[in-house]
């Protein structure tokens, strides 16, 4: 079978996130080079030739370009992103050189990136949903995907969340099933948010085309990967610190949510001063018990003389409608609660089980004319969501004391 049409088409079928970051990245790190590696967690068998027709999505990146309305668009809805970064983004194209593709004779996808961080880091979330879509119409479980009824079950999912007071946003681009999945998500929600009104919201997206096409609010910040390479260039015990100074330099009080699990709730409580504690608006849950979590942070904003319940908690730890209910009842008077969900909106079909994929940061160096890298991981608050290479996390667990 061979896929002939690219599955990406608009250069802002992405993450506000991947945009932001790759910002900061330019502000900051302009000639840091980084590794990354693609992670199957289920170890899945592809079909046979799946890297083949992945290396000719990946080729097809190369003919996307930024379009005048998509630049209006991020100008108009992220006003916090500099003017000069739309130049570069104009000028900005994707090369088959960054990627390797391979796959093993027993089916296994093997996929590694490796270039100058502020290219590489834009190819992330467009690789995993061009992966995650593939596979589905390479074993023909695309055909069996009925968008009718994923409109109506999307519509009641958003319900459940508007008359539960919850306030919410899709974060599904990497994993879902389909672009069409992701389109009928978006749609079925803003249509339900605007026929309800409330007293719960559906706030926006991810994804920056569907904020685009639906004229919702693009939602997203950072992801552990500036984290990651910091303590890759810096060591992990200062590397929180380092990226929070990091991203006020550029965004100056904007995008004020920050993810703090890399390394664990610990070290980051360590690095998480009067100072920033103030600056940031809130905190973004992506990893342990949600409630242990949320306890945690409560506890340390009040040790800090702050109201918890003026900052924002973002809880997107793979997160469905029941438990996001759950927790918003559980956080009432304590913080101000949102939700990010991701799989359970775009890719929640009956009998289709999603991708459970991940690309991850592996090494870093500071410049290009450094003869070697250095290698980094992430430890969350869930062992199970460790990624690198294992004496690499045993080192890093070694120098937080975590062992």
């Amino acid at each position: 079978m061979s896929i002939i049409k690219p599955i990406i088409t608009h250069f802002t079928d992405d993450d506000l996130y991947k945009f932001t970051m790759c910002c900061a990245v330019i502000d900051n790190y302009p000639r840091t080079q980084v590794k990354y590696r693609f992670n199957d967690r289920d170890n899945t068998i592809y079909p046979a030739g799946f890297a083949e027709e992945l290396e000719k999505q990946i080729v097809f990146l190369e003919d996307l370009r930024i379009t005048d309305e998509e630049i209006a668009f991020m100008q108009k809805r992220c006003s916090f992103i500099p003017d000069w970064f739309y130049s570069f983004l104009k000028g900005f194209r994707y090369s088959r050189d960054w990627v390797k593709v391979a796959q093993d004779e027993d089916g296994h996808l093997s996929v590694e990136f490796e270039g100058c961080w502020s290219n590489t880091i834009l190819l992330e979330v467009k690789v995993l949903s061009i992966i995650s879509e593939l596979y589905y119409i390479m074993t023909g479980e695309s055909t069996t995907l009925d968008y009718e009824v994923y409109y109506n079950r999307s519509w009641e999912k958003a319900r459940r969340m508007i008359q539960g007071n919850c306030v919410f946003s899709d974060f599904g681009t990497r994993r879902r099933a389909s672009f069409e999945a992701q389109d009928t998500v978006v749609r079925a929600m803003k249509e339900c948010n605007d026929s309800l009104k409330g007293p719960g919201r559906f706030i926006g997206t991810s994804n920056v085309y569907f904020a685009m096409k639906y004229d919702l609010t693009p939602v997203g910040t950072m992801a552990h990967e500036l984290i990651c390479a910091i303590a890759g260039m810096y060591g992990p015990q200062m590397s929180n610190h380092i990226a929070m100074h990091t991203w006020s330099k550029t965004y100056r009080g904007a995008l004020g949510t920050f993810l703090y699990d890399t390394y664990g709730w610990r070290i980051f409580s360590l690095n998480f001063s009067e100072d920033y504690a103030n600056m940031f608006k809130g905190l973004r849950v992506d990893s342990g018990d949600n409630y242990e979590q949320l306890d945690a942070i409560v506890a340390k904003y009040r040790s800090l003389n702050i109201n918890p319940a003026t900052k924002q908690i973002v809880f997107s730890n793979g997160l469905n409608v029941d438990e996001a209910l759950k927790i918003r009842g559980y956080a009432e008077g304590k913080c101000i609660p949102s939700f990010g969900i991701g799989t359970h909106f775009t890719n929640d079909f009956p009998g289709v089980k999603p991708r459970n994929i991940v690309i991850k940061l592996l090494a870093v160096k500071i410049t290009e004319s450094w003869p070697f890298y250095c290698e980094t991981c992430k430890l969350s608050e869930d062992k199970g969501k460790y990624t690198g290479d294992r004496k690499v996390v045993e080192r890093f667990m070694e120098a937080l004391h975590l062992i």
